[in-house]
């Protein structure tokens, strides 16, 4: 019975390649029915494995990819989660009894919420999408969120357009539900996912970074497996022996035997003696081989720059940073401040909330300034003094106890509107009371000259009298001397 295999030809279109009869070999292409994939050419030997070939020439595997995507899995992982709702005062509110704030401390009973976050980041930028089934309770409420595998994950559009997924990858949840089915309500999935284009669009399929830097990682591939295969068994030598004779076969095999005998295993390191005119000649590096970190280097930024991570982030050196501060603020702008909305979003959609800024899910970024504990109290200071925080609210950040006449924020005096100028020093309230104006107190009274001793007092008198006195007893003695 004749057979067919169907494969993509260069310009996209399904071609279908004439095989030889049943049981008879026939060339590359191969179907792989298990990954659904093609082998090429290198399928025409049977250890084509071992011949250097790979079921994936264009690899994931690069320690740059995995950097970039372990610093946003990881990030997110760190970061915690809250159900925040609006109040009348202007301000927000922390939920800590809804559904949503209970997943968010954990969300089944053998994850975490940080090992949660770490696998589903993870798939988001490997694969494009991430899946979590919902678990919900008698009261429709979701009690558990379980990850599954993105690439056995699908979505299906059923006839009247109603959404359902076909989920696998996870033995725990598949286990412990008898009735486990392949067609599973979009509202009870919580799907994560990144942008479709022109190539491959679909509603409900998003395609991973990586799909722009695949000639990049290609690249970087080759390059590795080039260098590990000259490393391992294609080896050149540091030099070569030369000479102006003429010789023969056995000649060449006879001096190269005897070179190896004193050069190579137990007597490495050896003196080997050069006869029949021999002479070393060293080779010296190419310039294309001196060019190949240089590839490497281009390769590893096209990787960072379509994941949007600065390569300090990476541990990469490049242009310094004032403080971490500047360095996370840069990043949450640019690319994890979209991953860190784009999951947020995806949790409000599956609780049911209105989002912001009604009500939401916000997962806070003050744990990326953990390490950096000048930064960290010099931003708890300039809150206090500038009344946003009260100086219990900074310290209950920093895990410190609340201290008396603390609850309130507070601002210097001179820091008034324009408006209410004129009643600086003048204005007299306190909290919760209606401002009243203070008169200016009026100016005090010139002080009263000091009272002046009235003329023929009886001081005066009394002292006119003794002045008599004394005359006449002066009198007396002269007329009694004489």
């Amino acid at each position: 019975m004749a057979s067919a295999i169907k494969h993509l030809n260069g310009g996209g279109e399904l071609v279908v390649r004439a095989a030889g009869g049943e049981g008879q070999p026939h060339g590359p292409p191969y179907i792989l029915p298990v990954t659904g994939g093609w082998l090429g050419s290198e399928g025409r030997s049977m250890n084509w494995w071992q011949n250097g070939y790979s079921v994936r020439p264009f690899s994931t595997t690069s320690a740059m990819v995995e950097a970039c995507v372990g610093a946003y899995s990881q990030t997110m992982a760190m970061c915690p989660g809250d159900h925040w709702r609006a109040n009348g005062k202007g301000g927000r509110d922390r939920v800590t009894t809804s559904a949503l704030s209970r997943i968010l401390r954990q969300p089944n009973d053998y994850q975490s919420m940080s090992d949660f976050l770490l696998g589903m980041v993870r798939d988001l930028y490997m694969f494009g999408n991430a899946y979590a089934y919902c678990v919900r309770n008698n009261r429709y409420e979701i009690v558990e969120l379980h990850p599954m595998i993105a690439r056995m994950c699908w979505p299906t559009i059923a006839e009247d357009g109603s959404i359902f997924y076909s989920l696998g990858g996870n033995t725990i949840i598949q286990n412990r539900f008898e009735y486990w089915g392949s067609a599973v309500p979009a509202r009870d999935v919580l799907h994560i996912r990144l942008h479709s284009n022109d190539m491959m669009y679909h509603p409900l399929l998003g395609l991973s970074p990586l799909t722009a830097a695949m000639i990049d990682v290609a690249t970087s591939g080759a390059v590795k497996n080039q260098q590990l295969a000259f490393f391992t068994n294609q080896a050149r030598p540091s030099f070569v022996l030369s000479t102006d004779l003429l010789l023969k076969k056995d000649q060449v095999d006879a001096l190269r035997d005897r070179w190896n005998d004193q050069a190579t295993g137990m007597y490495q390191g050896g003196t080997p003696i050069l006869t029949g005119g021999l002479k070393p000649v060293p080779i010296t590096m190419r310039s294309r081989d001196a060019q190949i970190a240089e590839v490497l280097k281009m390769t590893n930024e096209d990787i960072a720059l379509v994941f949007r991570v600065p390569f300090q982030v990476l541990g990469i050196s490049g242009s310094p940073h004032g403080s971490t501060e500047v360095l996370m603020q840069e990043w949450v702008a640019s690319g994890l401040g979209f991953c860190m909305n784009h999951v947020e979003t995806a949790f409000d959609r599956t609780f049911g909330l209105a989002g912001q800024p009604d009500e939401y899910c916000e997962f806070s970024t003050e744990a990326l300034l953990r390490s950096a504990f000048k930064d960290r109290i010099a931003a708890l200071k300039d809150g206090v003094l500038g009344g946003i925080f009260s100086p219990n609210e900074a310290r209950n950040k920093e895990g410190l106890d609340k201290v008396e006449y603390g609850e309130e924020p507070r601002l210097q005096q001179q820091v008034v509107p324009l408006s209410a100028a004129e009643g600086i020093g003048v204005s007299a309230a306190g909290p919760g009371q209606a401002q009243t104006t203070i008169p200016p107190a009026p100016p005090a009274p010139p002080q009263p000259p000091a009272p002046r001793a009235a003329q023929g007092s009886p001081r005066d008198a009394g002292a006119n009298i003794a002045r008599q006195f004394i005359r006449a007893a002066d009198d007396i003695d002269r007329r009694t001397n004489l």
